[in-house]
């Protein structure tokens, strides 16, 4: 079995057709291992830009490239092409998963089908790094360079940003953690409607609570002093992507404030909920003592 570690560059650009921005492919750099992580071959090639006009100031800065460059580089399905015939029946590998996404994008675009041609098995490597460090963590991604630094792997800051270059960062990331946990289990088949479904699906938080998702026994809150569960006092209130509302303990009579969101996502609803002390008013005589 062989593996492609792929990165891309991408430049935002207004698609007038749809009247909103892409990220419009401009380099892709990529390189092929076997199953020993050796490298047997690599790939480099920057993509003509069909859409955009102009390089985005942040897109120069990182990368280095200027239009002129890219106007002699080839198009993108002739890009599409020759990586095809590259990563043949590899495993296709990148650091988390917004190159699919670019490249689901790219392809809707150019081609009207959002199936990526030379995608087949797929291992997102940033999930896998993360897993392996025991350091996931799905509201807070860790970046390629962060990886290698925590690694202690060595790179050239200035080298970062250009397709092979990251692609290379990514494989000695991976290298350092093979050893203790196989590649296998992240693979994934990427041949399926189900992927790209998956892939496409947008995040987002559930806004009504009668939403028959919703595990309603997460609106459910117990009192922090004594244990008990508490009565709700107020209404469910909703305000930005939380629900919030008053709860007062059956108990000690503790009263808190409650608050609950529900994040959807492809694969499941996650319920974040945190408790509010409320401030107990003062009395008369803890008045008096203050001032004595």
């Amino acid at each position: 079995m062989s593996y492609v570690i792929l990165d891309l560059e991408w430049n935002a650009a207004f698609y007038k057709k749809e009247q909103r921005y892409i990220n419009e492919i401009i380099e892709f750099g990529a390189v092929k291992v076997d199953d020993e992580l050796n490298i047997t071959d690599t790939f480099s090639t920057l993509v003509k830009p069909k859409i955009g006009k102009r390089l985005c100031s942040k897109v120069k800065e990182l990368t280095g490239l200027s239009l002129d460059e890219l106007k002699q580089g080839v198009t993108f399905a002739q890009a599409v092409e020759s990586f095809t015939e590259f990563a043949s029946d590899s495993v296709l590998m990148t650091w988390g998963t917004s190159d699919i996404h670019a490249l689901i994008e790219n392809f809707y675009c150019f081609f009207g089908d959002r199936h990526i041609t030379f995608l087949h098995s797929y291992c997102d490597l940033q999930e896998y790094c993360e897993k392996s460090m025991g350091l996931y963590d799905k509201s807070a991604q860790m970046g390629l360079s962060v990886c290698a630094e925590k690694l202690g792997v060595e790179f050239c800051e200035d080298d970062q940003h250009r397709a092979v270059a990251d692609a290379v960062l990514s494989l000695k990331c991976v290298k350092e953690l093979i050893g203790q946990n196989p590649l296998e289990p992240y693979i994934q088949n990427a041949d399926c409607e189900r992927f790209y479904d998956k892939m496409t699906f947008k995040t987002h938080y559930i806004s009504d609570l009668s939403d028959p998702q919703i595990d309603k026994a997460q609106l459910r809150f117990f009192c922090e002093v004594c244990g008990r569960r508490a009565a709700r006092v107020t209404k469910w209130k909703r305000r930005n992507r939380s629900f919030s509302a008053d709860f007062q303990c059956r108990g000690c009579g503790n009263r808190f404030g409650a608050r609950v969101s529900f994040k959807k996502t492809f694969d499941e609803i996650t319920a974040l909920r945190k408790i509010i002390p409320k401030e107990k008013p003062k009395t008369e005589n803890s008045s008096a003592d203050g001032n004595a």
